[in-house]
Parts: C-alpha cells; sequence; structure tokens
C-alpha cells in the first residue's frame, strides 16, 4: 500500500492525538497551548545521502514541555510490511546527526505497522565486550497490532486516532477479502458524521481510510450510492472517490495538452480541468464565468490551492469565496 504519504498527512493534521494515543506519558508532559512546529527542512537535511529504500515515515517537531524546556520529537513510522534489521541502526544515525547538528535534545519515538509480533527492534547496542566499550540506545517504540483487541470505539470521540489506528488495522485483517473490507469501509465512513467534526476533519479522516482501504471499483461505486443515499447529497462533499475520478480525468486531459503546450502550462490545464471535474460532479455543473475566472489564473499555487478549496466545499458559493482569499 503506497500510504506514507497519507500517515504524513495525518500525522501533521493529527498530532497531538496522535501523541495522546499511542504514548500517552509524552502526551502529558507537553505545554500544546506553546504550539509546535515541524521541521522538514531541518529534517532534510540530516537525512540526505540515506541509503534506505524502505517505505517509512519521518517527523522532527519541535515542541516544548510544561517545565519550559524545548525537545524535539523524532517520529518514525515504519510502514514497510517485513523486518529491517536496520531498524533501530537508522534511528540511531537520525539521532546523533540531529543532536550533533543543532545541538539539541532530541527523544526518538517509533510506530511500526507490520504484521510481525515478535519483530519490535526498540533497541540499537554496539558492544566490544573484551574492550569494555557499548552503545546503547533505546527508545519507545509502539506496534499497531498490539492494538487488535483494543476497544477503539470507546475513544472515538475522545481521540480521532483510534478512527485512524482502527481503520489501518482493519486495513491488515482484511487484506484479500474485498467484501469484507467493503463492510468494515462503509462502517467507517458513515461513522465519521456522527460525531460533530468539522469539515477538513471529515475530509482527512476520509481520505486516510479510503486510500488505505482500496476496493475494487464497483464497490467503491456502491459505497459511494450508499452513503449518498443514507446521509444525503450535501454530506457527500468530502467524498474522495468523486474527487479522485475527476482527478485523473484532469490529469490525463492535463498531460494531453502538456505534451501540445509544455510543462507548466501542461500543469496548468491539468490543475483547471480537476477544478472543474470536482465541482460538476460535486455540484452538477460549472458556470462559465468560473471557468473563464479559473483560466486567467496564472499561479500553480493558487490553482493547487483551489483544488484543495474544491474538494471540501459544500457549495460552489463557498468555494467562490476562495477566489477573494
Amino acid at each position: 500500500m503506497e500510504t506514507d504519504s497519507f500517515w504524513k498527512e495525518i500525522l501533521e493534521k493529527f498530532f497531538k492525538e496522535f501523541l495522546q494515543f499511542f504514548f500517552p506519558k509524552i502526551h502529558r508532559d507537553i505545554d500544546f497551548r506553546k504550539g509546535y512546529q515541524f521541521l522538514d527542512k531541518e529534517f532534510q537535511q540530516i537525512s540526505r545521502g540515506s541509503k534506505s529504500k524502505k517505505r517509512i515515515v519521518d517527523k522532527l517537531v519541535q515542541v516544548f514541555l510544561k517545565n519550559g524546556n524545548e525537545k524535539w520529537l523524532l517520529i518514525h513510522i515504519e510502514i514497510q510490511g517485513q523486518n529491517d534489521p536496520d531498524f533501530a541502526h537508522r534511528m540511531f544515525v537520525y539521532y546523533y546527526r540531529i543532536f550533533d547538528k543543532y545541538k539539541k535534545d532530541v527523544l526518538s519515538l517509533a510506530l511500526l505497522t507490520d504484521k510481525n509480533p515478535t519483530y519490535r527492534p526498540a533497541v540499537y547496542l554496539k558492544e566490544f565486550a573484551n574492550w569494555d566499550f557499548s552503545v546503547r540506545f533505546k527508545f519507545p517504540l509502539v506496534k499497531i497490532i498490539d492494538y487488535i483487541n483494543y476497544e477503539f470505539e470507546k475513544e472515538y470521540q475522545k481521540n480521532v486516532f483510534a478512527i485512524v489506528a482502527h481503520a489501518f488495522l482493519k486495513t491488515l485483517e482484511t487484506e484479500g477479502d474485498d467484501q469484507n473490507r467493503f463492510r468494515w469501509k462503509r462502517q467507517f465512513v458513515l461513522r465519521l458524521y456522527d460525531f460533530g467534526l468539522d469539515q477538513e476533519t471529515i475530509y482527512k479522516l476520509y481520505q486516510f481510510i479510503e486510500w488505505i482501504m482500496v476496493i475494487p471499483e464497483p464497490l467503491e461505486e456502491k459505497l459511494y450510492l450508499e452513503i449518498k443515499k443514507i446521509k444525503g447529497q450535501n454530506k457527500m462533499g468530502y467524498i474522495t472517490y468523486v474527487e479522485r475520478k475527476a482527478l485523473n480525468l484532469g490529469i490525463q486531459k492535463g498531460l494531453k495538452r502538456g505534451m501540445r503546450e509544455g510543462k507548466t502550462e501542461g500543469r496548468k490545464e491539468g490543475l483547471i480541468t480537476a477544478i472543474e471535474s470536482v465541482l460538476e460532479v460535486k455540484f452538477g455543473t460549472v458556470e462559465p464565468e468560473l471557468s473563464k475566472a479559473l483560466s486567467r489564473i496564472k499561479s500553480l499555487k493558487k490553482l493547487e490551492d483551489l483544488l484543495h478549496q474544491a474538494k471540501l466545499a459544500k457549495s460552489v458559493e463557498e468555494f467562490k469565496k476562495a477566489f477573494l482569499v
């Protein structure tokens, strides 16, 4: 499953909830009133040149403790489904690189998403006993399969990350069983509307669930129609099955245009087509004036932002307001 980018997004959106669910002791000591910051540039500088081809998510986050101290949390999520004998060593290398370069206290945390109950590389040890030399690096490690018997539903309203963890476990459990995965995916999606969550939170959770719980397109279509019937058309503004079909259409058209007009123009055309396709599928039509307004936009960044707004918007009027931002 190509889920690394979705883990990154879900971590950034629900960082506090992630810590509260998997690392409650650390969560209790952090003063979130002072905020926190993801240090992507800093991490990129120390991770360049890494030879690892394993699928792993790494996030470096600056936090402040309730005692006033500043700490950097280095969070690893191992997505590779097989054992990696170099995992603990890689954790150690990143730790000392960050400490050496920035002279900051670093706390390394790891979440493993594989299925092997005995694979728990929480310690890096280098030892030459005859010479009285040893290095021992130990870090908190959580395995998602340890939560198989966890009573998730009791936590749903307390912490949205319970939904994330439960959905991922059910994805592992239903591998190769499309009908069972369909039933679980349907249950997760329907439950999202029951907790009084804000629009963006529902969208992010649904996006994660959809992209990990892959089912054949006929079942995706069935799921879309069932939820539409149960929850109503206005609730379907979140559904990413629709936007994915629209995005694919936009990208295909954009690529064809790009072959004729060059890379930048092709990407612009693809974004505009994707925006219009999302709006058309969600709301039935795209006004000519809106299409003209989109065609006048030169900035690719602006178009990317508008595509994101098209995904979230509950109405065309709400989307139009994004032009004023």
